[in-house]
């Protein structure tokens, strides 16, 4: 293990952290104009923030100065899980630092949700915190969605120090059909995206009436999936039609791969002919709205099946998504709807997305394995091509599939077990919500977790906990599991 080098590039990361902060600076200055108490404390919570942050990550760069820039997959598997948890806690200091402040647990549970585009929050009222902190809070979400690897992947090139290692081990992003291309350009062009269709959601909500700094902040949060919100309402404040189809669009643009728009980009329209994942997700959400839609119709004298289909669609798209804003409280619809929903949580966006969840290309080829095997039991003789996105999975991936639904589901029953001895007072509904919630990165959850309340009755263990559960989801548990490993850690 190479212990300078990993000083190094864990030092960029926190070093582009800290210049986060220090941009939600100027927007404190200008908030000094309207509310001069709050753009104070604003500007000193996050001038404080900003300075530890950039100065241990600053003497990280100076104590891996000098050392070779081949990363190796031990490297590569440390600094993707370390990188999140060293980002946590350096994003959650301005809430500890600022007023009013959250304890520690409740700070870096909330940071986490943000890097880690899960939405869930313990902040009970918005309105009390400065406008540059809650768009610091925002800015951790746009961060965490791309995925801050891929973030200082495109720095890194400018350094010298390898990627391809990085990229491999950062969850959000599939490379598997980039082989033969240079993962740096890739890993630009994906940028590029990024901050284009951020751009043009801003531009779209302030010209559909939403303000210049709400606009902001919530396309931010909804290209990345997020679902952080500037008022306590979400998007149900603003009630509008037209600015829930333009977030739903652009929630669906968030949930599906990003390789998808370097596709176009390039033109490889036989690759994009050849993707089944986004064809059968739009099916998915389609079925659903439609079975939803009628449900709140039948079950509903006050609703008719057109306002039904609104009121599903958007909420389906967001719980599916992962993006996780609310327009009204889903907990109140009937069993059969809920029940949807909690299917929706667990399948999540599709792979190479910024949308958490199983994903929806897992769940493709875990019905097509199934169904194969089925088939078998009686033509055992029979010989089967299994193909997923116009290529044949082999045998790893087929495994690791197995695994990782293996460790999801494993997880949720070990940690909402945790979650029932830490939290007596919650019911078998909202500890199983609360941990569906936070390691598929939805947000809110059902019962005492759902869209009207939120996590600040937990106890700071639970928290931590749960911010585990969070990285967990967000990297696919092999690169926060070997963190653990002894063997890891030992010197080449």
């Amino acid at each position: 293990m190479n212990f300078r080098l990993l000083a190094k590039i864990l030092g960029v990361l926190l070093c582009l952290i800290g210049l986060g902060m220090v941009a939600c600076m100027g927007y404190a200055w200008h908030e000094m104009q309207t509310s001069p108490e709050m753009g104070r404390e604003a500007l000193r919570s996050l001038g404080w923030s900003a300075g530890i942050t950039i100065g241990i990550g600053a003497l990280g760069f100076i104590i891996g100065r000098g050392t070779g820039n081949e990363v190796l997959r031990r490297e590569a598997m440390v600094v993707v899980g370390l990188g999140w948890i060293l980002s946590a806690a350096a994003g959650c200091l301005p809430f500890v630092i600022g007023k009013p402040h959250l304890s520690f647990a409740g700070a870096y549970f909330e940071s986490m949700s943000g890097f880690t585009t899960t939405g869930s929050t313990v902040i009970t009222d918005l309105d009390l915190y400065p406008r540059a902190v809650l768009l610091w809070r925002s800015v951790t979400q746009w961060l965490g969605g791309i995925g801050i690897v891929v973030l200082f992947v495109a720095v890194l090139s400018f350094l010298g120090v390898g990627s391809r290692s990085l990229m491999q081990h950062e969850s959000s992003l599939n490379i598997s059909d980039t082989a033969a291309a240079r993962i740096r350009d890739v890993a630009k062009k994906l940028l590029l995206v990024y901050v284009g269709l951020t751009a043009l959601c801003a531009l779209g909500l302030w010209w559909l009436g939403m303000t210049p700094y709400e606009a902001i902040n919530h396309a931010m949060t909804t290209i990345s999936t997020g679902g952080f919100s500037t008022d306590n309402k979400s998007i149900g404040h603003w009630n509008s039609l037209a600015i829930e189809v333009w977030l739903t669009l652009f929630m669906l643009l968030g949930g599906v791969s990003f390789m998808l728009y370097v596709f176009i980009a390039n033109r490889r329209w036989g690759r994009l002919k050849a993707e089944e994942e986004a064809r059968y997700y739009v099916l998915l959400l389609a079925a659903a709205c439609l079975a939803i839609g009628s449900n709140l119709w039948l079950t509903d004298d006050n609703t008719g099946f057109l306002m039904g289909i609104r009121r599903a669609f958007f909420t389906i798209v967001s719980i599916s998504t992962t993006t996780g804003f609310g327009t009204e409280d889903y907990d109140q619809w009937p069993t059969f709807s809920r029940l949807l929903l909690l299917g929706l949580m667990a399948v999540g966006g599709c792979a190479g997305s910024t949308a958490g969840g199983v994903k929806m290309n897992r769940v493709i080829l875990f019905t097509k394995i199934s169904v194969q095997e089925l088939v078998k039991s009686f033509r055992p003789h029979q010989v089967f091509r299994l193909r997923l996105n116009g290529t044949t999975p082999d045998d790893s991936v087929r495994l690791q599939t197995m695994l990782f639904l293996s460790f999801a589901f494993g997880t949720v029953g070990m940690a909402a077990l945790m979650v029932a001895l830490l939290e007596p007072h919650l019911d078998l509904t909202s500890s199983f919500a609360a941990v569906l919630a936070t390691l598929f990165n939805i947000g809110p959850g059902m019962g005492m977790v759902g869209p009207t309340d939120n996590f600040a009755s937990l106890h700071p263990t639970s928290l931590i906990l749960l911010s585990l559960v969070m990285a967990l989801g967000r990297l696919e548990f092999f690169a926060v599991l070997v963190l653990f490993l002894p063997s890891l850690w030992r010197r080449y």
